[in-house]
């Protein structure tokens, strides 16, 4: 099976495409589901070796992931939390006639630290991870969930609703796992940013301890786009702080819909 699953939910006029990050799937964007219902018609994509689409033959890379979901979406305002931004990034690239928005929720053009930037993780930590995943795979994913939800207010209820979506529809692929570190290890979109043609928002958790702030108002500055904090969230934001997100999103929104 090559397809991916994606799921459409909403009612509004609006098109939205949800992009979730690394060992998760749609459903983990529930609360942020829910708050926009009634304004927009939202397309929650699984990606490929995550959620119901972990039989999915697709790789997890940017530029073949942006093509299938623009093949099997309408044009849409594209938001991805996380790794998922590496991909609605890549979509808003190379199919500026399809992505008619971005908004990147706790993401980056480049996840690890190098000369001249320092908002990244150390190099190593993603490598570290892949090697984890044989030795302890649950005890790895905890690990990492642990660490996405570090700082927020609202720590506990993240990390539990977190630790109970991430095997709702079965494990993770291992394989597509390792993928994903290597995507988060080796991707550097920076150089891009200026070519970008949509409007963008760029989201930050204040606590966020994988995602500088520093990195996404640097990224909103270089594509001339919209930066905003939200204070005491982490992370994953739109858990806890769904209402603040979506006031965030509101001029992207309602410009796609002009």
């Amino acid at each position: 099976m090559s397809s991916l699953f994606i799921q459409t939910r909403g009612r509004g006029d609006t098109h939205l495409v949800l992009l979730h990050g690394w060992a998760m799937h749609g459903d983990v964007f529930e609360p942020l589901i829910e708050a926009l219902d009634d304004r927009c018609t939202m397309h929650v994509v699984d990606l490929p070796g995550h959620g119901r689409s972990r039989d999915s033959e697709l790789l997890l890379e940017p530029e073949a992931c942006a093509r299938a979901i623009a093949e099997a979406t309408p044009p849409a305002v594209w938001l991805g939390w996380s790794m998922g931004g590496l991909i609605a990034l890549t979509g808003a690239l190379r199919h500026p006639d399809h992505v008619r928005g971005l908004a990147l929720l706790s993401s980056t053009p480049c996840f690890v630290r190098k000369d001249g930037w320092p908002y990244g993780m150390e190099p190593d930590v993603f490598e570290q991870f892949s090697d984890d995943l044989d030795q302890d795979y649950k005890a790895t994913l905890d690990r990492f969930l642990a660490l996405e939800a570090m700082g927020s207010e609202h720590a506990r209820e993240e990390i539990r609703n977190l630790r109970a979506l991430v095997f709702a529809h079965g494990a993770p692929d291992k394989r597509v796992l390792k993928q994903g570190l290597a995507l988060l290890d080796h991707s550097d979109l920076r150089a891009e940013l200026a070519s970008v043609e949509q409007d963008s928002v760029w989201i930050s958790g204040h606590r966020d301890r994988l995602v500088p702030g520093a990195a996404m108002a640097w990224a909103a500055e270089q594509c001339e786009g919209r930066y905003t904090d939200i204070p005491r969230a982490g992370h994953a934001a739109f858990i806890g702080f769904a209402d603040q997100v979506v006031e965030a999103l509101a001029p992207l929104l309602e410009g796609a819909s002009a």
